[in-house]
């Protein structure tokens, strides 16, 4: 039977020497047997030992835990409920994680659209990123409320040309006009602007956001607080609690 001295057990195992002799201190792994001059020796099971406590360890569980499993009479099962647990951890970990990378990557791209940063811009992206969600789901429910019309826009001046009658295409402007009025009010009284100058809050009147030059996160505004005139950012407003 081979037997391996501290030194030859931790170069297999990829390991310090302290650690193999810590491990004996912890009653984690016990040598085998001890030579004439006392020194460790390791068996193959010593070994074999050594390689599931390094998998553990890699693995993430703690070494109190591997040491009350190596007391257990059948650690397999033991083991197996560990391994199970660490996994369930490590996949919230990771799920957390990924969630902050999403939102440094958010806080990224709305750094960019700031003109003059501050300490307060800090707040803005904060503010955008919050509300980010809610702005995107207000977006989807106007395009499925819309499509309708659009729908029926489209009949109407296909209709018009293969008939010639264009009573169809009268209709849609005699509804879409308040229906596209009706949107409108509804879109504006649901966002709000950020003012990249004094970074406050606010809501334009409806004539002056509906025909102000604007592309899909900025409109060129005039803030109500400090009467900045410039493009603005656009969230989700608030509710008012």
């Amino acid at each position: 039977m081979s037997l391996y001295t501290t030194g030859e057990l931790a170069k297999l195992c990829n390991v310090s020497v302290r650690t193999v002799q810590y491990y004996d201190t912890r009653n984690i792994l016990k040598p085998s047997e001890l030579s004439e001059g006392g020194r460790r020796l390791y068996s193959e099971e010593d070994v074999k030992r050594m390689e599931i406590i390094c998998f553990l360890r890699d693995a993430g569980i703690s070494l109190s835990s591997i040491e009350e499993l190596i007391s257990e009479e059948e650690p397999e099962k033991v083991i197996s409920i560990l391994i199970e647990q660490q996994e369930k951890m490590l996949a919230h970990e990771l799920e957390e994680r990924q969630t902050k990378l999403e939102l440094l990557a958010q806080m990224k791209s709305e750094l960019k659209k700031i003109e003059k940063f501050s300490i307060d811009s800090i707040g803005d992206i904060a503010y955008i990123v919050e509300n980010k969600k809610k702005l995107q789901r207000m977006y989807a429910m106007l395009v499925i409320i819309g499509l309708p019309l659009s729908i029926y826009e489209c009949f109407s001046i296909i209709y018009g040309i293969i008939t010639g009658n264009w009573w169809f295409l009268l209709g849609y402007v005699l509804i879409g006009i308040p229906y596209g009025v009706g949107i409108s009010a509804y879109y504006f009284k649901n966002v709000a602007y950020i003012c990249p100058d004094c970074h406050t809050i606010f809501r334009p009147a409806f004539k002056q956001a509906l025909f102000a030059n604007h592309n899909t996160t900025l409109r060129k505004l005039t803030c109500t607080h400090c009467g900045y005139h410039g493009f603005c950012i656009e969230t989700y407003k608030k509710e008012e609690k």
